[in-house]
């Protein structure tokens, strides 16, 4: 049986059992909800999760290249949603793997796009699309109160494809830490997006989809009267930027970075690891929030923070610079010789997934080896 000492570092490790509880959370509170649930694959890219997240009740997903709907088309999954207002160079794409029976819905927020996706659709097979709706500032979309949400709905309508709804995603959510904040964000975020639906309907429009959708919003909503949908991704695996938004903590973070002590440098208090930013990636999205990790904060191989508090200061491109963040300094090469295995918790879960091809998935019977693939 494979264990963390037979495998190369450094490597990803999915803690499945963590994950089945992230899957159960979120599954629960969209039925408690009484919303559909269109999983974001774009942070795992892998069959495997998204197996586990059909399997506990989602209906379609949500991808966020072109790439990710082909690959899972051809692994099954034929209700994609493509949540990136389309280029107009992609549209033949798309409509190919409509021809092939792909259930495939695209994204819109203007004027010109949507006139490309007229005249570029299949009669025979329109295009089904939604419009984006700028509910929080914080992207894309258009206001929903601005006139060219009618105009673009006209366009769709009139020009023969299927107008399915709108779409947003509150973005903003990310910059919050505190469940008040989370909670009227939640409710702005259904709120505008309901009033852009009415808007449509009450201008002759088809709009039965109303999307909404963000990790922190969805764990956040008090109630989603109107919505039709959530989408969301992070949470699967989450990550030390959602522990600092206040969604989860430490032992609900279900991915790692498996890596080897190589080196120290005792002057500096530093521990030298073979885990880099090309394992770790650039993210440092938790030097904006109220705590800051570096790079990740190191675990034991069971996945729990070290009581010594080492956090990863620093990193080049092979090479991960631990440091202890708070206390007294401690004898490195006594408590980390060379060869130590560590597993270090991301700031990104999808920024850190793709610098990998594949999982090494920790199950309560041993260690599996998951697909996962990168790509446009």
């Amino acid at each position: 049986m494979t264990s963390f000492s037979d495998i190369e570092t450094p490597a990803a490790i999915v803690d499945v059992v963590r994950m089945q509880r992230n899957i159960a959370r979120m599954q629960d509170r969209m039925n408690a909800l009484d919303v559909s649930f269109r999983p974001h694959v774009k942070t795992t890219k892998c069959f495997a999760v998204a197996d586990r997240q059909r399997a506990a009740g989602s209906n379609g997903i949500t991808v966020s290249t072109l790439r990710e709907a082909e690959e899972f088309f051809a692994a099954g999954y034929d209700d994609i949603l493509y949540a990136v207002c389309i280029a107009p160079h992609r549209l033949s794409r798309a409509q190919r793997l409509r021809d092939r029976g792909c259930r495939l819905k695209i994204l819109v927020d203007s004027v010109e796009a949507a006139q490309a996706v007229v005249e570029a659709q299949s009669h025979r097979d329109p295009f089904h699309v939604l419009i984006e709706v700028d509910t929080d500032g914080h992207r894309s979309g258009v206001g929903p109160e601005d006139e060219r949400l009618i105009e673009i709905g006209r366009i769709l309508h009139t020009g023969g494809a299927t107008l399915r709804g709108v779409l947003t995603h509150a973005g903003n959510s990310y910059e919050l830490d505190e469940p008040g904040a989370l909670e009227r964000l939640a409710e702005q975020e259904r709120a505008l997006s309901v009033r852009a639906a009415e808007r449509l309907r009450a201008a002759g429009l088809p709009c039965p989809v109303v999307s909404v959708g963000s990790t922190p919003t969805a764990l956040s909503a008090r109630a989603l009267d109107g919505v039709t949908e959530v989408r969301c991704g992070v949470y699967v695996f989450f990550d030390l930027f959602m522990t600092n938004v206040g969604v989860c903590a430490f032992d609900d973070i279900a991915l790692s970075v498996l890596t080897s002590v190589v080196g120290h440098q005792s002057e500096k208090g530093w521990i030298i690891v073979d885990a880099g930013w090309m394992a770790m990636s650039r993210d440092r999205g938790t030097a904006r929030q109220r705590r800051d990790y570096g790079y990740g904060i190191a675990c034991d191989l069971e996945g729990r923070p070290l009581k010594e508090d080492l956090v990863m200061i620093a990193a080049n491109q092979e090479h991960g610079i631990l440091a202890v963040r708070n206390g007294p300094a401690i004898s490195l090469e006594n408590c980390f010789p060379i060869g130590t295995r560590l597993r270090i918790l991301p700031n990104h879960a999808c920024a850190t997934g793709a610098q990998f091809s594949e999982y090494h998935a920790a199950t309560e019977n041993g260690i599996e080896r998951w697909r996962r693939f990168n790509g446009w």
